[in-house]
């Protein structure tokens, strides 16, 4: 339990920074006078840097440790943002993003996150695996939501002359280095009993759950690239220049984004007791993506806000519910590679997708990535409630056989 609460804490706080820098990322960057090609690569080099991270810790993290894993990433993090933080020259961005894993999606999803999910099932039965991972992710929206609102700081330092514009922001990306620093706090806790037994030889995967695995992953990397073209960093820059709206008002908005998404999450985990984890997924995920469309067309900013945070209140449903079918559906000595594995085609699509999604927003229209987006989600769905509504998790299959 009190490994468990270690975690919980490590993913708020990183939850916080990432939330900051979700919201931060795109407009700091149009301040700069960058333009959106550059922004979506700048965008691009952080993911990617996530991608090599989350690599490296799929396949080597058990026999490294997870604690000296854990804390390396958090040391990179910060050394990331302080380089970020000193330099305006897009080349040495692009490098201190990659190095420092920037998450421009505004949701924390990188190598640390895969380490701490292939731990947190052996804190939990099966039967509480779900609200586990379901009160995981609350702790991580509402550090989303908080991260939000610390988006606005630069505003509230320029509006109360406290600091001017440049210098309001390189403050801003200081406590956000600090924030990436924190997790160590946690992660030095953490005892001996979330390192693998097998940490010493390389893990297997048996042919059933290769099988599972290659399904998953082409499915998430489909669902990875349309999630690409809708990162916070981009969503925020596409309100700043629609509706004509400040850093501050952003920031607002997706602090209400994440409370909706932090509530969701305690929904899923009850829905998913009575209708099955994939039907949670699919039939909250589609819905999400119909509602990200409305955005595009709406008048005014207040609109396109309300249509935005209905979305919200159901697009993150299908986060717990995914985690704990693919921890459900491999065996414990294969749960590091599995969510490691799971991870990097989403990595690998948000990555990719970013510098396409500039390109498109500065060579034809702002909402074009939005349209893309909710159309390769919604093809999603459908492709994942065709392949898995018939494989049951080991809870849904002890409860059928109970009725």
């Amino acid at each position: 339990m009190t490994d468990r609460r270690s975690l919980y804490l490590a993913a708020f706080v990183r939850a916080v920074a990432t939330g900051m820098i979700g919201v931060l990322l795109g407009v700091y960057l149009a301040r700069l006078e960058l333009d959106t090609e550059t922004i979506g690569a700048t965008i691009t080099a952080g993911l990617a840097g996530a991608v090599a991270a989350t690599l490296v810790a799929t396949f080597l993290a058990d026999r490294i440790g997870h604690r000296r894993s854990l804390l390396a990433l958090s040391l990179m993090s910060f050394a990331g943002a302080l380089v970020f933080a000193a330099t305006t020259h897009p080349a040495a961005l692009a490098s201190a993003a990659f190095i420092g894993m920037i998450n421009g999606m505004g949701r924390d999803r990188g190598a640390a996150l895969v380490l701490e999910q292939a731990v947190l099932p052996a804190t939990a039965s099966d039967a509480e695996r779900t609200m586990v991972f379901a009160k995981y992710n609350v702790l991580q929206d509402v550090g989303h939501a908080v991260g939000a609102l610390f988006a606005g700081l630069p505003s509230v330092l320029e509006r109360t002359q406290m600091l001017a514009e440049p210098s309001a922001f390189k403050f801003s990306l200081g406590i956000y280095a600090a924030l990436s620093l924190l997790p160590c706090i946690a992660y030095v806790r953490l005892s001996s009993r979330i390192e693998q037994p097998q940490v010493a030889r390389a893990v297997r995967v048996s042919p059933s759950s290769r099988r599972i695995l290659w399904k998953l992953s082409s499915l998430f990397a489909v669902d990875a690239i349309a999630g690409g073209f809708l990162t916070a960093a981009l969503l925020s820059y596409f309100f700043y220049e629609r509706f004509g709206v400040g850093v501050e008002s952003i920031a607002a908005l997706f602090f209400l984004a994440r409370i909706a998404n932090a509530g969701s999450h305690i929904v899923a985990a009850w829905l998913a007791a009575r209708i099955g984890l994939v039907n949670t997924m699919v039939f909250t995920h589609m819905p999400s993506s119909l509602l990200l469309v409305t955005v595009a067309f709406a008048p005014s900013f207040t609109v396109a806000a309300l249509l935005f945070l209905l979305r919200e209140s159901l697009v993150e449903m299908d986060v717990p519910t995914r985690q704990s079918y693919v921890m459900a559906v491999v065996g414990p000595s294969e749960r590091t590679i599995a969510s490691g594995v799971t991870h990097l085609v989403r990595l690998a699509g948000w990555a990719i997708a970013p510098v396409f999604a500039g390109w498109l927003m500065s060579g034809t229209s702002l909402a074009i990535p939005l349209f893309v987006g909710a159309g390769m989600k919604i093809l999603y769905d459908v492709l994942l409630w065709r392949a898995f509504r018939g494989i049951h998790a080991p809870e849904e299959q002890a409860r059928s056989t109970a009725t």
